[in-house]
């Protein structure tokens, strides 16, 4: 990540966005702290991988550009671990939901170029 892009990414909008990007039927269904505990999911997946690389400060990681995240692997990780924690009576296909919201939130803000 770039030093512009260090400081692109806003929890807030991030949650903004994923409910932007539900569909309809999921809008009312997912509470703020749904998303943004599905959310740490994803970035406890990253970390999991050692895509996040930690800086002087805990809350400045930066996820490394050179690797490839398995789409799959991380769908399975995040539905495994909602589905163990009881979050919510979500489905699979709607965990994924607000997963592939927050990966295209991070395309919008080109959080994953160099």
């Amino acid at each position: 990540m770039s030093q512009d892009n260090e400081f692109l990414y806003d929890e807030d909008d991030s949650v903004a966005f994923i409910q932007n990007y539900l569909p309809q039927d999921l809008k009312e269904k997912f509470s703020k702290d749904d998303i943004i505990y599905i959310v740490d999911l994803i970035y406890n997946y990253y970390e999991s991988k050692g895509y996040l690389t930690e800086e002087e400060d805990e809350e400045d990681e930066e996820i490394d550009n050179d690797v490839e995240i398995d789409e799959e692997e991380l769908l399975d990780y995040v539905v495994k671990n909602a589905m163990k924690d009881g979050i919510g009576k979500f489905e699979a296909e709607e965990i994924k939901q607000i997963v592939h919201g927050e990966l295209e939130y991070c395309d919008s803000i080109n959080l994953f170029d160099e």
